[in-house]
């Protein structure tokens, strides 16, 4: 496939949010249109930098590396058990977690009685205060893409529906009523949780082991190596 690098012009800004884990939804108005517009083209590029680009049909972007050997992180784990926590936190108050979970919101002043209710599962996540969890599970949620946050009220965004998935999986998996509004059973569950291309340090990294047709071994890049590369073989392909 030949492609013309001019008409990818947030190809920059486009590969810097997929890089570190962000999840590009159509809150994201221009890279979104961009990426659902040339789709193919960047999809393309991307796999000859080592990079699957996913396009989810509920209407988001993420990067899933074609060989990745990092375990799943903490963060991945906190946001897994935090969507597990809230989706019986809401059907025990009679509201649909779906709902609230689809573009719906949460106000910060429900954090303190949900870290009370659910005390030893957030020790598990290492959350004990408030503030830890607002800086190791909700900070995180925005800065991947999953939730924002505007005075004080945290919107969830189409993404979460990589956590809800799982939520669903497992209710699935113990034959529970398929209804979100049954409770889930948290106590003790060993939960799944998506990859995240993140680290747990609050600095957004990731490590990729890829090999070429010779099969050398690659070292982690930096974001502007990773892209010179992909572009430098994409032209000669092309050529």
């Amino acid at each position: 496939m030949n492609l013309d690098l001019s008409e990818l012009s947030l190809l920059a800004p486009i590969f810097r949010e997929l890089f570190k884990g962000y999840h590009v939804s159509r809150r994201d108005t221009e890279l979104y249109s961009q990426l659902s517009n040339l789709q193919d083209a960047y999809r393309a590029l991307f796999k000859a930098l080592g990079f699957e680009l996913v396009c989810d049909p509920r209407g988001f972007y993420y990067f899933v590396p074609e060989q990745i050997g990092a375990q799943v992180n903490k963060t991945a784990q906190r946001l897994a058990l935090f969507t597990f926590i809230i989706v019986e936190h809401l059907a025990d108050q009679g509201r649909d977690p779906l709902a609230v979970l689809d573009g719906g919101s949460l106000g910060r002043d429900e954090l303190p009685p949900l870290l009370e209710k659910y005390r030893e599962l957030f020790l598990q996540a290492e959350v004990q205060t408030q503030d830890e969890l607002e800086e190791k599970v909700m900070r995180r949620m925005t800065q991947l893409g999953f939730a924002s946050e505007d005075n004080g009220v945290y919107r969830f965004l189409p993404p979460m529906h990589r956590f809800l998935d799982v939520c669903l999986s497992v209710q699935q998996d113990r034959d529970l009523a398929a209804s979100l509004h049954s409770a889930l059973p948290l106590t003790g569950i060993e939960l799944p949780s998506p990859h995240l291309l993140d680290d747990d340090s609050g600095e957004e990294i990731i490590e990729i082991e890829t090999r070429s047709d010779s099969a050398t071994e690659m070292e982690a890049e930096t974001e502007q190596q990773a892209m010179a590369r992909a572009i430098a073989e994409e032209q000669e392909l092309d050529a």
